[in-house]
């Protein structure tokens, strides 16, 4: 049995759509979608219909595309209500998310537990000497701005970084209750680290990339590995022994259709790719 993850499917372009509808089936294995599946739940129930029978278990976090609020939306739900429905979707379909207990993933030397986290992110990916109150203006100043400033609200948080901080000390308390002797794969769309979000063409974008809460949760918890997305920027990097995989797919113009999606499947345990 096998552990696959992928990210960032983007469904409303249907050059990805059809991707997904080609995927091979895996049906002794377990895939993470790592977030931004699409921008509303008519494509996050396509997805989870072709995938869970595809898979033996799917298990989602959501990005930030999940939670816009559209103003397309019959549905008009914001902030948590938004959250609450994506994770009641996945309840639909059998998918494991962050509000449920953590699994136990039985690998073939030793067993690992999964830990979906949702956390969002605060603005603190920024150099030191630019405060909060200016952190938007200096992104703008380089003609970076975030569409989640229009359409991700944080609903009935007062601003999406305090809903963030609500969701990190929520998320670390479980993990702190978590087994100790059980090592962690731990998942979220956001990557846990600045020093890992790579953004060449757009750098001041790290302002929507994550919290400096979790800087250090590889290392103060049981971590083997971690999963990511978010950057469109496939790869492996290392901190303090511990592998963070971002597995994203991306956009038509971020991966080569010609491979087909098949080689964007990132295999996480045992981990041979």
């Amino acid at each position: 049995m096998k552990l696959f993850a992928i990210s960032d499917l983007h469904l409303n372009y249907k050059t990805n759509c059809h991707a997904v509808e080609a995927m091979s089936p895996h049906l002794e294995d377990w895939l993470i979608l790592g977030g931004d599946i699409a921008d509303t739940d008519v494509h996050l129930q396509f997805a989870l219909t072709l995938l869970t029978k595809r898979f033996k278990q799917v298990v989602w976090v959501p990005g930030n595309h999940d939670l816009w609020s559209l103003p397309s939306d019959r549905n008009n739900l914001r902030g948590e209500e938004k959250y609450r429905r994506l994770v009641s979707i996945c309840r639909d379909y059998g998918v494991l998310t962050p509000e449920d207990p953590y699994t136990r993933f039985l690998g073939e030397e030793e067993d690992y537990l999964l830990v979906p986290m949702f956390l969002l992110y605060d603005y603190s990916y920024r150099p030191d000497d630019v405060s909060r109150d200016k952190a938007i203006d200096w992104a703008i100043e380089s003609g970076v701005l975030c569409t989640d400033e229009d359409l991700l609200s944080p609903e009935p948080h007062a601003s999406i970084a305090d809903w963030c901080a609500h969701r990190c000390r929520i998320t670390e308390q479980r993990l702190l209750e978590a087994p100790r002797d059980v090592p962690m794969i731990l998942i979220n769309h956001f990557p846990l680290r600045q020093d890992l979000v790579f953004l060449f063409q757009y750098p001041r974008f790290s302002l929507w990339c994550g919290t400096k809460k979790t800087e250090n949760w590889h290392t103060r918890f049981n971590v083997a590995k971690v999963v990511y997305g978010h950057l469109h920027i496939r790869g492996t990097n290392t901190r303090d022994g511990v592998d963070f995989l971002e597995v994203s797919l991306g956009y038509p113009r971020n991966w080569d259709q010609e491979r087909g999606i098949d080689y964007y499947l990132r295999e996480i345990l045992p981990g041979k790719k």
